[in-house]
C-alpha cells in the first residue's frame, strides 16, 4: 500500500514504542492521529513534533479503549479529522507485575482490566475500524503483542493470556477482514523505555535480557521499522513476526 497521504490511528502514541511507530510512519507521509488514554499534553506534544519534523498532518485524540461507546465516537471524530483511516495500530496496553506462582494476587479486578485493555479493547476498535476501511477497499491493521504471548513468561499470567489471545486474535480478524483489510502482528521481547518495561521486576528485566542470543533488549525502532513494513505490504496477513534479540523461536 501507498503510505503518503494515509490516515494512521495508533493507540497508544504518546507511550515509548508508540512515539517511535507514529514517527516512523510520518516519515513515510503518514497522517498520524495519537490516541492517549490520559497523558494529554504528551500526546499533543507528539502531534506538534510531527507536524514539524516531518510536514504531515497529526493531532491528538483522547479515548478510554475499554468504552465501547468512546471507541465508536474515536473513529467518528479521527475520520472527521482527517477524512479517511487507512492504518490502525493496537498498541495501547496495560500490565501488572504478579509472579505467576502468586495467584492470590491475581485477582479478577486485575485480570478483567488487562483482558479490556489488551485484548477487548484491540477488538473494539478492529470492528469499529472495519466498515470504514472496507467502504476504502483498503485497510492495515496491526497488533502489538508480545513474547509473552508465545510462553508463559511476561509480567503476569494475565499479561500472557492477554497477549495471547492477541496474537490468535490477529489470525481471526485477517479471515474476517479479508481481502480489502490486511491484519498482522508484531510480538516484541523485553523493550527499554516502555510503560511496561517500567512495571516490570528488576529480575525479570536482567532475565529476559540476558537470556537473548543477542545479550540486549530488543530495539523500538525495529519493532516501529516492522509495523510499516506490514502496513506497505499487500500479500501477508494474519501473520506474527517476533523481535526479541534472539530470546525465544517459534
Amino acid at each position: 500500500m501507498d503510505l503518503r497521504g494515509a490516515v494512521a490511528l495508533v493507540t497508544g502514541g504518546n507511550g515509548g514504542l508508540g512515539q517511535r511507530i507514529c514517527h516512523a510512519l510520518a516519515k513515510e507521509g503518514v497522517r498520524i492521529a495519537v490516541m492517549y488514554a490520559q497523558s494529554r499534553d504528551q500526546a499533543e506534544g507528539v502531534a506538534s513534533e510531527l507536524a514539524s519534523s516531518y510536514q504531515t498532518d497529526a493531532a491528538a485524540f483522547a479515548c478510554d479503549i475499554t468504552d465501547g461507546a468512546a471507541v465508536e465516537r474515536l473513529v467518528g471524530d479521527v475520520t472527521g479529522r482527517f477524512g479517511r483511516l487507512d492504518i490502525l495500530v493496537n498498541d495501547a496496553a496495560y500490565n501488572k507485575a504478579i509472579p505467576f506462582t502468586d495467584l492470590d494476587a491475581l485477582t479478577l479486578e486485575v485480570w478483567d482490566k488487562i483482558m479490556a485493555v489488551n485484548l477487548t479493547g484491540p477488538m473494539r476498535l478492529m470492528k469499529a475500524v472495519a466498515p470504514v476501511m472496507k467502504a476504502h477497499g483498503r485497510g492495515r491493521i496491526v497488533n502489538i503483542s508480545s513474547v509473552a504471548g508465545l510462553g508463559p513468561t511476561g509480567s503476569s499470567i494475565a499479561y500472557a493470556v492477554s497477549k495471547a489471545g492477541l496474537i490468535h486474535l490477529t489470525r481471526c480478524m485477517a479471515v474476517a477482514m479479508a481481502p480489502e483489510t490486511l491484519v498482522n502482528c508484531v510480538a516484541p521481547g523485553l523493550l527499554e523505555g516502555t510503560r511496561a518495561t517500567s512495571n516490570l521486576r528488576p529480575e525479570q528485566i536482567e532475565r529476559s535480557s540476558s537470556g537473548s542470543l543477542l545479550k540486549k533488549p530488543a530495539d523500538k525502532d525495529d519493532c516501529a521499522d516492522m509495523v510499516v513494513t506490514m502496513c506497505r505490504t499487500e500479500t501477508m496477513t494474519g501473520q506474527t513476526v517476533v523481535i526479541d534479540s534472539g530470546r525465544m523461536f517459534h
